[in-house]
């Protein structure tokens, strides 16, 4: 099939300069989620039709199998399909969707494809208990018959339930005859999509519906207020596939998740996490309170202590982290591996059985097996121009307060006294200390404040 997707909308009720459709929704922008929908119906072609915020929005959406075409000025929903008639394969029938209609899904898309058929006109309709503002559904003797909106209605035909959506699928060929004699004879002094319904009737079309799987499917974003809502669905139905696959969560109520999320067997996640990108939990992992976790994989019964920050890292099986620690972009731990309070491990390599258990950083450095790096240790990775790496081998045991000033190696078993700073290379199983004389001066006053 076609797909057009119409986001010419400027979201006055937005209150923003982002272009509507660019506004995020569990991590992505509004189109994306519709987008991502249409793809999984496998489409012929895949047009977006834009308008406010153009440039930005084909900016932000880069996919090669999109086609974009502008609507300048923006007179409605016909006229925003006008402007991709030259785009359409007449040999397929023509999908429309909206670019603030995030959440419908691929099953009432499917549904209506198939109700739709090869050559009948399919609306995706639903029943309201207030359809204020939406334009109503009217049918003779069952069919549909036409559709009215809101501002162009009577009082009879304002009383039916029964609304459009705004969904629909069209057989092309008729659907750019009609395009072609629509009027903007009506309240709004716009062309409206909707009004090709009158002229399948005129023509003996079969027009016919379905419905969608979820009412929530087909609401638009057209206020922060209703962005808000439909988050609050989104992540609500995220918690709840969740829970069917057996997760643990301490409060569906109160996880967020911006991307995709895989958990194993008996995965517990407390309150007030985040997950962005693509996070996956093995078995038995559990995932302490105000954690945000972006692109991680965490290894088998791993346990991430409240208030940590984890972002592109690997941890393995039975690790242990934080709480308060964080994780960079290319930290990847061994099995067992501690990392505790204040630690923040970036682009390094620590392998199994070591630990850094308050107040480190390890940045660049490949790490050996059952090492200890004490409190206050760092590894001055930064030359202020360069990065440099260091080697710390198995079994090095690093004191508190150390600097290790890269490039620098330290050799399996050794040991680095409290308060070093080491600038050479450290020979295997010895110990290496460098420090200042220390020296007491007895009966030393401590300066006092001037009096005013």
């Amino acid at each position: 099939m076609n797909i057009v997707i119409l986001a010419a909308g400027m979201g006055k009720r937005m209150n923003s300069d982002l272009p509507k459709v660019l506004h995020s929704l569990a991590g992505k922008p509004l189109l994306a989620h519709v987008l991502d929908t249409a793809r999984s119906l496998n489409p012929g072609r895949l047009i977006v039709v834009y308008g406010h915020g153009g440039e930005l929005v084909q900016k932000k959406i880069t996919e090669n199998d999109l086609a974009f075409v502008k609507q300048e000025p923006q007179l409605g929903t016909g006229h925003a399909v006008m402007q991709a008639v030259s785009l359409l394969d007449e040999s397929m029938p023509t999908l429309v969707l909206y670019g603030d209609v995030p959440l419908i899904g691929q099953a009432s898309l499917s549904r209506l494809l198939e109700a739709a058929g090869a050559n009948k006109l399919a609306i995706l309709t639903a029943e309201l208990d207030d359809p204020t503002g939406y334009g109503r559904i009217i049918r003779d003797n069952g069919q549909i018959n036409r559709i009215v909106e809101q501002k162009d209605g009577n009082s009879v035909e304002l009383a039916v339930n029964e609304i459009n959506t705004g969904i629909m699928v069209i057989p092309t060929v008729p659907l750019k005859r009609w395009l072609s004699s629509l009027s903007n004879n009506n309240a709004q002094g716009e062309y409206y999509l909707t009004d090709i319904v009158g002229k399948a009737v005129a023509e003996q079309i079969e027009v016919t519906s379905a419905q969608p799987d979820a009412i929530w499917e087909t609401l638009g974003v057209n206020s922060k207020r209703q962005l808000a809502e439909l988050e609050r669905i989104y992540q609500k139905n995220m918690a709840e596939a969740l829970l069917d696959k057996g997760v643990g969560l301490a409060d569906p109520d109160r996880i967020d998740i911006r991307g995709s999320l895989t958990c194993g067997r008996d995965v517990f996640i407390d309150v007030n996490c985040v997950f962005e990108g693509h996070v996956v939990l093995d078995d038995g992992v559990f995932i302490g309170a105000n954690c945000v976790i972006r692109d991680c994989d965490i290894g088998k019964n791993a346990e991430v202590r409240p208030f940590c920050h984890l972002e592109g890292a690997k941890v393995g099986s039975a690790s242990l982290i934080g709480p308060y620690a964080r994780l960079r972009p290319g930290a990847e731990l061994g099995e067992e591996v501690h990392i505790g309070n204040f630690v923040e491990v970036k682009n390094s390599q620590i392998a199994s059985h070591s630990k850094a258990n308050h107040l480190a950083y390890v940045g660049d450095s490949t790490v050996g097996s059952r090492v200890n790096i004490g409190a206050g240790a760092i590894t001055c990775n930064y030359d202020g121009a360069n990065k440099h790496k260091t080697v710390i081998e198995d079994d090095v045991f690093i004191g508190t307060n150390c600097e290790l000033v890269a490039p620098v190696k330290v050799g399996s078993g050794a040991t680095v006294g409290a308060g070093t700073t080491l600038t050479k290379d450290v020979p295997a199983g010895s110990l290496t200390v460098s420090r200042a004389k220390q020296t007491t001066i007895n009966d030393w006053k401590r300066p006092e404040k001037e009096k005013k």
